[in-house]
This record gives C-alpha cells, sequence and structure tokens, in this order.
C-alpha cells in the first residue's frame, strides 16, 4: 500500500497548480500608475505646451512628469468609476506630488472639477503600449510607473487517467504503469 501511495503522489504532484501562479487579467497588465490626478484650465489655455502645442483646455490632454508626448492613457476616477482617454503632452514638475495633470476638458469627463483633485488609475491602450514604454525607459524606468508583459500561458496537458492501470506485483516487488 505503501508503494502505491508514493506512486500516486509521484504521478499527481507535477499535476498540481498552485493558486498563486495565476496570471493577473489581461485587463491588470495594462494599468502602469496609481496616485493623484488635478487638472488645469484657464490660466494656460492657448499657452504652449511642453511639446510646443497649444494647449486647448477643452481637448482631451494631459501633462505628466515623464511619459512620452503622445502616450495615449486611460484615466480613471477611483471615487466614481468614470474614465477618459487623453493624449500627453505637456511635463508636470518633476517635484510634483500628483501623477498627472488633466484638462479642463478631462477632468469635466471625470467629473473631478468640484473636487480638484481625485485618486485615479493609469491604463495604457494595449500589451504593445507597454513593450513600447518598456523599450522608450530601457533600464531607467520611472520607480513609480509599472511595465509588465505577461507571457502566454504554459499549457499543461494532463493525462487521461481512465486508460491508465498500475500492476502492482508484491510477489516480485514490481510496480508498472500500463
Amino acid at each position: 500500500m505503501k508503494y502505491f501511495t508514493l506512486l500516486f503522489f509521484l504521478i499527481i504532484s507535477p499535476l498540481m497548480v498552485s493558486a498563486g501562479d495565476e496570471r493577473p487579467s489581461s485587463v491588470e497588465s495594462l494599468k502602469i500608475q496609481e496616485g493623484v490626478a488635478s487638472y488645469y484650465g484657464t490660466k494656460f489655455h492657448l499657452r504652449k505646451t511642453a511639446n510646443g502645442e497649444i494647449f486647448d483646455m477643452t481637448e482631451m490632454t494631459a501633462a505628466h512628469k515623464n511619459l512620452p508626448f503622445g502616450t495615449m492613457l486611460k484615466v480613471t476616477n477611483l471615487k466614481n468609476g468614470r474614465e477618459v482617454w487623453v493624449r500627453i503632452n505637456d511635463r508636470l514638475p518633476q517635484t510634483s506630488r500628483r501623477i498627472i495633470d488633466l484638462s479642463k476638458g478631462a477632468a469635466e469627463e471625470l467629473k473631478m472639477v468640484q473636487d480638484g483633485i481625485v485618486k485615479v488609475k493609469l491604463e495604457v491602450p494595449d500589451e504593445d503600449s507597454v513593450a513600447s514604454l518598456m523599450e522608450h525607459y530601457q533600464d531607467e524606468k520611472p520607480e513609480d510607473i509599472r511595465l509588465r508583459v505577461y507571457e502566454n500561458p504554459i499549457v499543461i496537458e494532463r493525462p487521461d487517467f481512465y486508460e491508465l492501470f498500475l500492476d502492482i506485483n508484491l510477489e516480485k516487488g514490481l510496480i508498472a504503469l500500463k
């Protein structure tokens, strides 16, 4: 009986998968940052942004400390769940405690104008965007930005136990799988 138990665990143990090995959802893999957002408008309206564009407070744009100009982000207001897509075209000061400064138009879409500042989540459109940011930063990625690319999951083929036979011959001390 002890041989049977040992053999059973030798066969079954490689097939067990730890619950901690699960991949994050694809949506979670697109999140790159979470923190505080603010907005800017009238004072900077029709002035030049850091990338040379003229700022229009009604457009869906934003300032970030270091994301490349042109980066598209989905910004989610964590207070009410509202979302807006913005394009990075300006810079925040490196000393800012905020992670993003949105145009007034984007802030209105998020229903955050009354609050002034809210906690937000920043996501990129797809895994190609994550890979592009990884290439952009190479080994100098800012600590507060999370970039992860998840490989395709490993498929484990499980044996068909209906066709597995265990032959135990205690007289000869043999155990065989057929």
